[in-house]
């Protein structure tokens, strides 16, 4: 691998670091106070261009890959953005752009990807209220009725629905106790929104309130046969090629997190004076915050190296989750230190660094549990015995 950074990727970078500056923290701190969505921040995104960057160019996008796309997001959580420098343009750019874009036929790919690119908002249905991490226990089903499939079912945490236009919808095609083999008979379907056949309700969450996420309940939803992405039954296979970019993005706000914490941190480390001294010079302030640095760095590498094995349409998924657990690990302690430094006032909304912690910890519960990370790697990349 190569990590010299390339003129477009720097020039990325540039521009995301223009743009965290203007909605730094304070912006964010209001937004998620009045729960309400950054109209004007997603404004600035798309006339960047970044919702489009892993869009082929044929279809109106950047024609770059996730190793661009990382670059945005952690430039954009790092230098002042917050968890939002990853949340958005995941649930347009992945869930829609990516996952069409390697999967649609020239229909689909002709009908979304120039919209994704200009700013169409997309959400993925995936979680179940029964299911959880276990994908491939999901119940929602998609039956057969002429030129149409008829889904039925329920949904949980689909962020973003009541805005997106477009959703990844996975569901069976397939029961369970009909397929040869576990890992069949998911389909993946490309719905428009919004329609009459879903509800959607609002979940109430700990953090993140400048985005909604729902409960979504799905009534003899008909889909047309020409929506099926990619083939029937065979949706398992597809939908690794959106949950590994997703684990790599939150890989990215894990980092950015942690590094944006860490530099507030020292800043105030800095000023702050205690016993004669600035507190930054007494090693139980400095050194957690030096040592949660060095294994950000090392977590970087380890997400640049998942992205540049999936742009080569290589096998990414032990990078991937391996790096999802060392960013996650190094992040929180970031952060978690950032707060100590503080003191009382890392408890205090107009510091941010609560915010920054309630939304790391969001981190370790999804995409993908870190507990679920870990036994990924247990069995394959160690080659233990399946634990679950």
């Amino acid at each position: 691998m190569d990590f010299e950074l390339t003129a477009e990727q720097k020039m990325i970078v540039e521009t995301a670091a223009d743009i965290a500056r203007d909605f730094g923290p304070e912006y964010w701190r209001e937004k998620d106070k009045k729960h309400a969505f950054p109209e004007d921040f997603w404004k600035s995104l798309v006339d960047a261009g970044f919702p489009g960057i892993v869009i082929p160019e044929s279809y109106g996008g950047g024609g770059m890959g996730m190793s661009e796309m990382i670059l945005a997001m952690e430039t954009l959580v790092s230098e002042g953005c917050g968890l939002a420098g990853v949340w958005f343009l995941c649930l347009s750019s992945v869930f829609g752009g990516l996952s069409i874009a390697k999967h649609g036929n020239e229909v689909q790919k002709q009908k979304y990807l120039p919209q994704i690119a200009k700013g169409l908002e997309f959400c993925l249905a995936l979680t179940e209220p029964d299911a959880g991490t276990n994908t491939l226990n999901i119940s929602t089903m998609a039956v057969h009725d002429g030129d149409d499939f008829v889904v039925n079912g329920q949904k949980m945490f689909i962020s973003g629905a009541d805005r997106a236009k477009g959703m990844l919808l996975v569901t069976r095609t397939t029961p369970l106790d009909k397929i040869s083999k576990r890992t069949l008979g998911l389909s993946l379907f490309v719905v428009d929104l919004p329609n009459s056949a879903i509800e959607i309700i609002p979940i109430e969450k700990h953090g993140i309130n400048y985005s909604k996420t729902f409960e979504m309940y799905i009534s003899d939803l008909r889909v047309p046969r020409g929506n099926l992405l990619g083939e029937e039954d065979k949706g398992w296979y597809a939908v690794l090629d959106t949950l590994n970019p997703e684990r790599m993005s939150f890989s990215a706000a894990a980092c950015g997190l942690g590094l944006l914490a860490i530099k507030k941190a020292v800043d105030y480390a800095k000023e702050r004076k205690v016993f004669d001294a600035p507190i930054g010079s007494y090693q139980a302030v400095q050194f957690p915050l030096a040592e949660a640095k060095a294994k950000i760095e090392a977590a970087r590498l380890l997400n640049y190296k998942a992205a540049w094995l999936y742009d080569k349409g290589q096998d990414c998924g032990a990078e991937a989750n391996m790096a999802k657990v060392a960013a996650v690990e190094a992040g929180t302690s970031a952060v978690y230190h950032a707060m100590q430094t503080f003191g009382g006032y890392g408890y205090a909304v107009e510091y941010d660094v609560e915010r920054w912690w309630r939304e790391v910890n969001l981190i370790r519960l999804a995409p993908v549990t870190h507990q679920m990370a870990l036994a990924f790697i247990g069995q394959h990349v160690l080659g233990l015995p399946k634990s679950y």
